[in-house]
């Protein structure tokens, strides 16, 4: 069996598995989280559609993470999770999926869904199965041990790596999505962060300019904000690709969850990065 093994436990997360389930408690009971570890309603109503997450290391971002990953353990058991990351280290393909084996965090193994997964390879026509692009990138592994604590292995992953994160090629693959999803149990998670290394004021009044593209769900309107602005989001590709995957399952409302910098958590607001969780919802 295929494994793909942890690179970032003992870095963004805790090593071990023990002190990671303490350390996602932590963030959930964070003064900047939500304020309470969630209990999973297993008879959720299942609305939501998609989430947009940070991928920082957790002392950073998990409390922003957290407001995400609340509202999803309220909203029900999804079977299927679509995990939409940048990939920072420029390994492998542009558009690259992991079509079988199981991805390993402290918390155990999480199961690909190989036949969501082929499916959407098929549909784009531009998705490559690549293992290498996934290898080194951290952006789609940081959100498993949040999933693995509320659902302990109810679910299957499909990863999906972006390097090509242009317009067109996100909302082919945003398209692909829609349409391999459609009728099933599942649910789409794009990760990203936002403004890097610029002071909070700026960086908020950047970002908020960004999610308000994101709370009308147009995806041309957030780039013409990317572009406008100069905002060095790191994943607006998987961005772009959510937004255009949850307007073909039918979402009819985006919601910002959370939004926070590095300089909330640290005192430091001289030189930030901008940390959003939000919703997209039937």
């Amino acid at each position: 069996m295929k494994v793909r093994s942890p690179c970032q436990a003992g870095t963004f997360y805790a090593r071990t598995a023990n002190p990671l389930r303490a350390q996602i408690e932590e963030c959930f009971t964070h003064e900047l989280g939500p304020g309470e570890v969630p209990k999973v309603v297993e008879d959720g109503p299942r609305k939501l559609i998609g989430l947009i997450c940070p991928h920082a290391g957790y002392v950073y971002s998990g409390p922003v993470a957290a407001h995400a990953y609340h509202r999803l353990a309220l909203d029900g058991v999804p079977r299927t999770i679509v995990i939409l990351g940048p990939n920072h280290v420029g390994y492998g393909s542009a558009l690259a999926v992991m079509n079988e084996g199981v991805w390993r965090t402290p918390l155990g193994d999480v199961k690909i869904d190989a036949d969501v997964a082929n499916d959407i390879v098929r549909l784009s026509r531009i998705i490559d199965v690549n293992d290498l692009a996934h290898r080194y990138e951290h952006s789609i592994e940081v959100q498993l041990p949040f999933l693995q604590y509320l659902y302990d292995g109810r679910f299957k992953l499909v990863p999906i790596c972006l390097l090509l994160q242009d317009l067109a090629s996100s909302r082919e693959v945003g398209r692909a999505i829609a349409e391999a999803l459609e009728g099933k149990d599942a649910i789409i998670i794009a990760s990203t962060d936002w403004t890097h290394y610029e002071p909070h004021e700026r960086a908020v009044r950047k970002d908020l300019a960004a999610l308000e593209a994101v709370k009308a769900m147009d995806e041309v309107r957030f780039y013409k904000a990317l572009e406008a602005h100069r905002i060095s989001a790191c994943g607006y590709g998987p961005v772009a690709a959510l937004i255009t995957a949850a307007k073909g399952l039918g979402a009819t409302k985006a919601e910002v969850l959370c939004y926070k910098t590095s300089g909330d958590v640290t005192g430091d607001y001289s030189s930030v990065v901008g940390y959003a969780s939000a919703s997209f919802e039937r």
